[in-house]
């Protein structure tokens, strides 16, 4: 294990972009890049939890406002606009190559509040913006594998990655369970070069690396709540994960937040 950096209050949806970690630190309300050297650089400001983050192909930034249930995209002279209005409070997010946004909500209170299912939007390019799945069980992560066909989520409360097949105008069909994940919780994600999903685990403390059908290959063990996790590109196969002391929503503060890397048998592939 290296530790990156700490002194983080939430970290959150860790992303690889242009050879630097980006992830939303929650708890401060930033979304921060970190380079090679561990240099953190504030990258937007936005004051809102959850504020989840991805990127569009050309590169613009596009982050979650759960505060004000809006996508916002940051233009290249670093000024933040709507790029959808959302409706919801929304949670995670993960953008395809051609653009489609995927945004999930977990549709209650957390954690106080009675559970309902959440669902998955879809906001494509020109903002447009559709209810694509519903049912789910506290969908918190996402990725997209790839070939650009398959939608991974994790939902939380059902212990398990759930598939959907991407059509060729962005919408999902053919739901069925990727992996049961039994006796975890799944949070973050993301998915390797060997076709393999890592999941983060807050109250196991570890991240996980599975295949379809449920196999468990690799465990990683943190001394605190595991949140989300994002491989590097490249010839140096890195597993980052963004991880904090978690005793629920209103007990947020502090900074024992860390991004930590550890070796991974594959490099990413696909989103995040």
């Amino acid at each position: 294990m290296t530790l990156i950096l700490d002194g983080i209050t939430f970290g959150e949806s860790p992303r690889w972009h242009e050879g630097r970690i980006w992830f939303s630190d929650w708890g401060a309300g930033q979304v921060i890049s970190v380079d090679g050297d561990g240099s953190p650089t504030v990258e937007a400001r936005v004051q809102s939890f959850p504020m989840c983050i991805d990127f569009l192909p050309d590169g613009r930034l596009l982050v979650v406002s759960a505060a004000d249930r809006v996508l916002l995209r940051r233009e290249p002279d670093g000024t933040l606009v709507t790029h959808a209005e959302l409706g919801e409070a929304c949670n995670d997010i993960v953008v395809d190559d051609r653009g489609n946004a995927y945004v999930n909500c977990v549709n209650f209170d957390f954690p106080g509040g009675e559970f309902k299912p959440g669902f998955v939007l879809l906001v494509r390019p020109g903002g447009e913006v559709l209810r694509v799945a519903e049912g789910l069980a506290f969908p918190n992560g996402m990725a997209v594998t790839a070939d650009g066909r398959t939608l991974i989520v994790a939902e939380s409360y059902a212990e398990q990655l759930s598939a959907f097949a991407i059509a060729d105008d962005g919408t999902l069909s053919d739901r069925r369970v990727w992996a049961p994940t039994p006796g975890d919780h799944p949070d973050g994600i993301c998915v390797d070069a060997q076709g393999a999903v890592w999941y983060a685990d807050v109250g196991n403390r570890r991240c996980a690396r599975v295949r379809d059908g449920g196999e468990i290959l690799a465990v990683i063990e943190l001394d605190r709540g595991a949140f989300a996790c994002v491989l590097g590109r490249g010839d140096d196969p890195t597993l980052y994960v963004v991880g904090q002391e978690w005793k629920g929503p209103d007990a947020v503060g502090g900074t024992t937040g860390q991004l930590l890397a550890f070796p991974a048998p594959a490099s990413g592939a696909g989103h995040p």
